[in-house]
């Protein structure tokens, strides 16, 4: 017997989209190109909502 969900489940679909800021392991955040720590960018948490960290685990957030 298949469970119901199978018949419907499909494949996420990936998304092309460029962070524009990266981990800094010394700081341990994200920082913008220019070297500013991103989530003090308000303009860019009020566009992406977050900065999450893409070198751990996606449910914690850089503050």
């Amino acid at each position: 017997m298949q469970p119901f969900a199978l018949n419907y489940a499909r494949t996420a679909a990936e998304l092309e989209f460029a962070a524009p800021y990266t981990y800094d392991s010394g700081l341990q955040l994200n920082v913008l190109a220019d070297g500013r720590i991103a989530a003090r960018d308000h303009a860019l948490l009020r566009e992406l909502g977050t900065t999450t960290s893409t070198a751990g685990s996606k449910t914690h957030f850089d503050d």
